[in-house]
């Protein structure tokens, strides 16, 4: 290909907005890129991105569950620092008690090392699990998945974000997330089932098992 001149070479290099704290400590790679779970809330991953508004910009956090891919918390702010992903993580719990002690994997940002973040994984039971030493975007790929999802589908070629207020942005994402993508988006990933009716059909079966 590089003879005939058809190889194709990026015209940017990748860009993560998180940035790694090389003197904090870092977490296990519990995941190892197995995005796989047998049941909901066992496995879940988290990222942040951002998207451009007319007056600045606005960075969505979300956590979401391997099992179904839903989105089991969500917070959103006009900036990316540590406060951002322990409110995530808070609505989480606070949306899904029985989130404590599940994995929560996340790439090794700065905000996943703070102390803040830190301190809430403990409070929650949580087992932090973070991208390996000079891991790529592959690592936490299921988040990358995501977010490229949400942008094509709910934001590019329908809304001019640059013409948006950040308020008028997380409307159109929270409305995405929680009414769209969890309750009525069919996933391919789920047999067509959108995350909730995939997460239900599993609490039936076990209520059956325990019938029989």
């Amino acid at each position: 290909m590089e003879e005939i001149g058809i190889s194709h070479h990026p015209g940017r290099k990748p860009n993560g907005i998180t940035k790694a704290d090389r003197e904090a400590r870092k977490s296990e790679d519990l995941l190892k890129r197995d995005f796989q779970a047998e049941k909901p809330l066992s496995k879940c991953v988290t990222d942040i991105t951002q998207i451009k508004a007319n007056n600045g910009k606005l960075y969505v956090s979300a956590v979401f569950d391997c099992f179904d891919s839903s989105v089991v918390g969500l917070a959103m702010d006009t900036n990316m620092k540590a406060p951002l992903c322990v409110q995530t993580l808070e609505n989480a719990v606070k949306a899904e008690p029985s989130l404590r002690g599940a994995i929560i994997h996340s790439d090794r940002g700065s905000q996943y090392t703070s102390q803040a973040y830190r301190d809430a994984v403990c409070k929650y039971d949580i087992r932090q699990s973070m991208n390996s030493a000079g891991g790529r975007c592959h690592d936490n790929a299921r988040c990358e998945i995501m977010w490229a999802r949400m942008k094509s589908e709910l934001l590019y070629g329908r809304y001019e974000t640059g013409k948006m207020t950040t308020e008028e942005l997380k409307t159109v994402i929270w409305r995405y997330f929680i009414s769209y993508w969890n309750n009525r988006r069919i996933c391919p990933a789920n047999g067509g089932l959108p995350p909730m009716v995939k997460r239900q059909q599993y609490y039936n079966s076990l209520k059956k098992k325990e019938a029989a």
